[in-house]
């Protein structure tokens, strides 16, 4: 039988970006090289907290002196200065920038603060706080995390909220869609990476094409194989399905499944096929609401926010820099171009 590796949207190609090299779907690439934030040398924590300390010491904030330290630090530096902070002033830096700011200027250097597992298990959180429940944020979060990110994040939850999360996804959903987010929160890739199972794909693409061939689609084939196969893998089956099937995989979802399940089916697969350009169209579509622009810029400066600006510019034929100039105002479009970083 004849196997197509190569079909339209997942194809093994290497993009250089700003003389960065991306592989799609490979997960061996090295820690942040496609993050916009990169450790800042020479890094001198003390004088950082100095600095930011006069900034917040008189009677009107120097937000520009926040803004140009906390955005050109990576995450790891501005908690050694949060304990430079604490040493020199005996005050949580947190605390003191949660008091001296406000509105949705605050709420991004408060997430700046945070570890990148607190502020994801911060966004879970806010998107189940209140009436109703953000199915889009939840899903952004957990699927475009890998399992020991989501591990940590558990903790991280627990940490801050007394809370578990596993309770608090089972409350806040239901039928399907619970099962979907139990599945995504607890997935293990049991394939071995690096290997082409060509019996396993087989295998997989007769599960999903069988649970959409019978008078009432069944979720249960479809949630099991994709939580628990790495993304090369995965790639290949939605080929083979898309070719066995005539049709994209996202059609195929969108025909024969509906409401949360449908949602969480689309987001899981397209974040599997393209991280990065699911977030650019996450970004495109949400553009007037900060919790999520916040959430990408800062979730992603240190991981694949050059790729994400990559399919931005791709997507709308507008830089992301440009954008936010355009979308934001004052000091929260400072903070956002800062973490950016340039032009396209």
């Amino acid at each position: 039988m004849k196997r197509s590796e190569n079909c339209g949207h997942y194809r093994e190609m290497e993009v250089s970006v700003d003389n960065v090299e991306y592989n799609p779907g490979k997960e061996t690439m090295w820690w942040g090289t496609l993050g916009t934030v990169r450790p800042f040398q020479p890094f001198a924590p003390d004088q950082d907290a100095r600095l930011i300390y006069d900034a917040l010491d008189g009677k009107t904030v120097d937000v520009m002196t926040l803004v140009r330290i906390l955005t050109n630090r990576t995450n790891a530096q501005r908690q050694s200065i949060a304990v430079a902070y604490n040493n020199l002033a005996q005050k949580d830096l947190s605390a003191v920038l949660k008091k001296a700011l406000s509105g949705s200027f605050q709420e991004l250097l408060l997430a700046l603060m945070m570890t990148p597992v607190q502020f994801d298990a911060h966004r879970l959180r806010q998107s189940m706080e209140g009436l109703g429940t953000d199915e889009d944020t939840l899903l952004e979060v957990l699927c475009t995390r890998s399992p020991t990110q989501l591990r940590d994040i558990t903790v991280a939850y627990k940490e801050a909220y007394g809370r578990y999360l596993e309770n608090d996804l089972i409350s806040e959903t239901s039928k399907d869609f619970t099962k979907l987010v139990l599945a995504i929160l607890k997935k293990e890739e049991l394939n071995t990476p690096g290997e082409i199972d060509y019996q396993l794909i087989d295998q997989d693409v007769q599960s999903l094409k069988d649970a959409v061939s019978g008078k009432k689609p069944d979720s249960a084939p479809w949630i099991q194989v994709l939580t628990s196969r790495n993304s090369d893998h995965l790639n290949r089956v939605i080929c083979r399905l898309e070719d066995v099937k005539g049709e994209p995989i996202d059609k195929i979802i969108q025909a024969n499944f509906s409401g949360d399940i449908r949602l969480g089916l689309r987001t899981l697969v397209r974040s599997i096929q393209n991280t990065p350009l699911y977030l650019a169209q996450r970004l495109q579509a949400c553009l007037k609401k900060n919790a999520v622009v916040r959430g990408i810029i800062v979730g992603r400066s240190e991981e694949d926010l050059l790729w994400v600006r990559v399919q931005f510019l791709r997507l709308t034929n507008n830089s992301l820099y440009s954008t936010i100039q355009k979308e934001f105002k004052g000091d929260l479009q400072l903070a956002l171009l800062g973490l950016c970083r340039s032009e396209d």
